[in-house]
């Protein structure tokens, strides 16, 4: 029977685990807190970590792991831009993943996001608890003839676009390698900049790599239109924050909904609410009223957990009779 660290670990994860474990009977460890060199030392007797998305597992962290005796690194996420495989290859760790645990639940949240901002919901919301009935300040927009700018064509990508040409939006898309799927919803294909220029709304659906960091900068706005709204459910480091603060001064960023955030680490999954937040662009942002924060909570769906429990734990077995789950980001 293997033995699983599970680090970042809140009470759904708990709840979605424990019921698929009843098929596979590992022993789970949940730990709350993240996964960091100071707190590797509790997967001691462990052969797994299940770790997620804001969990250190730079080359330090994975050397500390390695020498109590891990063998497997489980990340019950997609994205891997915090896990340095090199390292992880060099030490013998296999690594896997969940490359899609449910596209639609951050497609659904993705457009929830930009119909808040739109029409102003957390507004509104705020004025009726203190029975402010006041139209003022709440005028949107239809969307149905704008158009939408997906940048990144895959499953998350795809699934928003099928709910926006249902609202009767025109779809520009930009991804280095062309889906057939986003052609069939007669999106359009085009370059990076044409896309800027031409969107109404900008949605990023790209993974994080050196060669999308910060894709949207100040050069991007430049290009966009004057009031533009930009949606991020993706990576935060695809969005420079403190370019985007000028570009919310000057209006060139109309709105900006944002379930992701580059130095989320030190906020995000936890109770900051007594707290004085020193991150000084994320102040600066969330003050803006024009400005819509969701604290990486677009995967978070009943489906999506159970989906995540079952990929994660099948990764796990797989390993454990030394077969492959088709999920490996680093096999040996």
């Amino acid at each position: 029977m293997l033995d699983v660290a599970v680090f970042s670990a809140k009470s759904y994860d708990e709840a979605s685990f424990a019921k698929v474990n009843k098929e596979y009977g590992f022993e789970l460890h949940f730990h709350e807190f993240q996964l960091t060199k100071k707190t590797a030392k509790m997967a001691h007797d462990c052969q797994v970590v299940c770790a997620f998305v804001n969990d250190d597992l730079s080359a330090p962290v994975l050397e500390a792991l390695a020498e109590q005796g891990v063998r497997l690194i489980a990340m019950r996420c997609a994205g891997f831009d915090r896990v340095d495989l090199d390292a992880a290859k060099r030490l013998g760790l296999q690594v896997v993943r969940v490359p899609a645990y449910s596209p639609e639940s951050v497609a659904e949240h993705t457009v929830g996001l930009m119909m808040s901002l739109n029409r102003r919901f957390h507004k509104a919301y705020q004025r009726t608890r203190d029975a402010n009935f006041s139209l003022d300040g709440l005028v949107g927009f239809n969307f149905h003839g704008k158009t939408v700018g997906v940048i990144g064509t895959g499953k998350i990508g795809i699934a928003t676009m099928r709910i926006l040409k249902g609202l009767g939006m025109n779809i520009l898309c930009f991804d280095p390698f062309e889906n057939p799927l986003a052609i069939e919803l007669g999106a359009i294909y085009c370059s990076k900049e044409e896309l800027f220029e031409k969107s109404d709304i900008i949605t990023l659906h790209c993974p994080m790599s050196e060669e999308n960091y910060h894709l949207l900068d100040e050069k991007a706005f430049s290009k966009m239109k004057d009031g533009v709204m930009l949606i991020n459910t993706s990576r935060g480091g695809l969005l420079d924050a403190a370019a985007a603060i000028e570009a919310l001064k000057t209006g060139r960023i109309g709105a900006l909904g944002l379930d992701v955030y580059e130095n989320e680490k030190e906020l995000f999954f936890r109770d900051k609410s007594n707290d004085v937040i020193v991150d000084d662009v994320f102040r600066r942002l969330s003050a803006c009223h024009n400005v819509l924060f969701t604290g990486h909570q677009a995967f978070l769906t009943d489906e999506a957990l159970g989906n995540i429990a079952d990929t994660t734990l099948g990764n796990i077995d797989a390993f454990g009779k030394s077969q492959t789950s088709g999920n490996e980001l680093v096999e040996l």
